[in-house]
């Protein structure tokens, strides 16, 4: 089976009920590769969400950007894709927790801490994040 037939793909608004559509989606993808490692998606699915929520609490203007999320299960590793057509990100792309007194700051270092890798771009309008997991075999 090529990657291509384990695609996935959700697009909507960035608004908050579409983060309860992130987790189905993520749970589709778990149920239909039972031979993944359950961790490797419980990790996945928290970037997703975490860079996620960043689009719905940040993205301007609020509640029209619109969004797609692919998931894709390959051989070595679960990736996920969130474009969006908001405004350019330019926060910081830090691995440093803030504060622990700090009331934001921690959904980029959380996702780096659960990945393997974590890319930002700027493509044709559209911000784009690609999350790599590794899946132990």
């Amino acid at each position: 089976m090529g990657t291509h037939d384990s695609d996935m793909t959700l697009e909507g608004l960035a608004v908050p009920e579409g983060l309860s559509s992130l987790h189905d989606l993520i749970k589709r993808g778990r149920a239909a590769h039972p031979h993944v490692d359950p961790e490797a998606f419980m990790m996945l699915e928290t970037a997703v969400i975490e860079i996620a929520g960043n689009v719905v609490e940040h993205g301007r203007p609020p509640g029209e950007i619109w969004w797609s999320v692919s998931l894709r299960v390959h051989d070595d590793a679960l990736e996920g894709v969130l474009a969006d057509d908001g405004q350019r990100y330019e926060g910081d792309l830090s691995t440093v927790m803030p504060d622990p007194l700090a009331e934001s700051g921690r959904g980029l270092p959380l996702a780096h801490a659960v990945l393997d890798e974590l890319d930002y771009t700027r493509q044709h309008g559209k911000n784009v994040w690609t999350m790599r997991r590794r899946v132990r075999t």
